[in-house]
């Protein structure tokens, strides 16, 4: 009995740990091979920013690039890496997060979702007018 009880436990928490890894949480390459993206939870919701680029540096400065394209002026001079690029994404149905996307490359904010494609796959898509009209990429999992 004793022994049945222990494997079944045993097995609930394989199960946890499987679960646990098919989540969006790690770091992730993202489409087309320039970034990677370290996700993490913060505080019941995901939230995600940028901690790998494969050109770092502008090619017209030769010096690190920043966010230059930002909205608010008092963000255009700091770097691009470490810019937070997934932004509140709570738990919006089985393995989808919905919130906010921000695109270093126009400086905007979009609405988003980031939906889990399965262990080593998730997509994230930055939408306007309402969730009408979407765009998207697919990153693979780094770790």
């Amino acid at each position: 009995m004793i022994v049945l009880r222990a494997a079944a436990v045993t097995i609930a928490l394989l199960g946890l740990c499987n679960a646990a890894s098919a989540d969006p949480i790690g770091t992730w390459l993202t489409e087309g091979g320039k970034s990677h993206i370290k996700i993490a939870n913060c505080g019941g919701a995901l939230c995600g920013s940028i901690v790998w680029l494969k050109e770092p540096n502008d090619p017209e400065t030769g010096k690190p690039k920043v966010d230059k394209f930002n909205a608010d002026a008092g963000k255009r001079s700091r770097p691009i890496i470490g810019v937070p690029i997934v932004i509140n994404m709570k738990p919006n149905g089985a393995k989808k997060w919905s919130g906010q996307v921000y695109n270093a490359e126009d400086g905007k904010t979009y609405d988003g979702n980031l939906t889990e494609q399965g262990p080593t796959s998730v997509r994230l898509e930055g939408c306007v007018m309402g969730g009408l009209v979407c765009k998207g990429q697919n990153w693979t999992r780094v770790n």
